[in-house]
């Protein structure tokens, strides 16, 4: 909370001193630079799934300045620990300064900002619209509502959201076009599958405050596509393990490929799903007496789902609002 406080007394002070930067609005063109809003992770490993985002993304925008931001207090917190570890550090040397100095998504607009960039598209990396995108939303609505007494003040020209990967609620982008999409992309873990004939299971997040429906309903999809038995569970909310567990069951398959619904391999998918205590799923499938695979590759390895977030963040672009 202490950072999160300090980040928005920055921006404030920052915004207030827009006046003494009048010379640098009206100068040139206006500079324009991405911020990829990610949950984030822990994981030193897992990092690699949201480079490989950040990579496809800098290829599709030369020249434009790309950020990241960890929209997770605590994993944030983490990563700040770790900045003055020396054993730690030495031991990952190829952690990149960009993940080990990352900031909140409030912090880093405001950073670009400070650097003179006034036209900012904000790209989640979550995978669907819930509690974290909407508050992504509610942060970049406030900040773009700002409006100085002279209009050549105002802090910034221009701030959209690409939406996440399995779309959003509206009519410009339909939500169910978009999960079609990202259904064709995971064609290889469902060739996997069936190589080793075995039940497609992913672990998604879901969260405990925000309807997780859109699991079910991208489940459906999936179906659909491949025709094939795949489910999906989520470590919060619907549909839970149980629900989950039942289909499987009726599916009459008892092989299982098991891989996170997550854009990183981090903790959830190591231990609750992948770990050896009692509660994680691998144990309690295989006590249900299934055999069970693991695949422990977060989508953002997955070159067709970061293609994803980079053709979001061009819709963005183009239609030029935030919503």
């Amino acid at each position: 909370m202490t950072f999160v406080r300090t980040s928005v007394f920055l921006l404030l002070a920052l915004l207030l001193a827009a006046p003494a930067m009048a010379g640098h609005h009206d100068e040139g063109p206006v500079r324009q630079a991405i911020v990829l809003a990610a949950f984030g992770t822990s994981y030193p490993e897992a990092v690699k799934s949201i480079l490989n985002i950040k990579a496809k993304v800098e290829k599709a925008h030369p020249g434009v300045p790309v950020r990241l931001a960890f929209t997770s207090n605590i994993i944030r917190k983490i990563w700040q620990e770790r900045q003055g570890d020396a054993a730690w550090r030495k031991a990952n040397a190829d952690i990149p300064d960009e993940i080990l100095y990352v900031k909140h998504p409030l912090a880093t607009i405001a950073d670009l900002q400070n650097d003179g960039y006034r036209d900012v598209a904000v790209q989640s990396l979550h995978v669907f619209a819930g509690e974290e995108y909407h508050d992504l939303l509610t942060l970049v609505g406030g900040l773009r509502s700002i409006r100085s007494l002279k209009a050549k003040y105002t802090p910034f020209a221009r701030l959209v959201v690409g939406r996440p990967a399995l779309g959003q609620p509206g009519e410009a982008y339909p939500y169910v076009q978009d999960m079609e999409k990202a259904a064709k992309v995971l064609k290889g873990d469902v060739e996997h599958a069936r190589k080793e004939d075995a039940a497609l299971v992913y672990m998604g997040h879901g969260n405990d405050f925000f309807s997780t429906g859109i699991y079910a309903e991208f489940q459906k999809t999936l179906r659909a596509e491949y025709a094939y038995p795949i489910f999906i569970g989520c470590v919060e909310g619907y549909p839970a393990f149980d629900d989950m567990a039942a289909l499987l069951a009726a599916s009459g398959k008892k092989k299982v490929l098991l891989k996170p619904f997550m854009i990183v391999a981090g903790d959830h998918a190591s231990n609750d799903m992948a770990g050896d205590e009692d509660d994680s799923w691998k144990v309690m499938l295989e006590k249900a007496g299934y055999s069970v695979i693991i695949d422990l590759r977060g989508l953002g390895m997955v070159d067709g789902w970061a293609d994803l977030y980079v053709d979001h963040l061009a819709d963005a672009l183009a239609q030029g609002a935030g919503k």
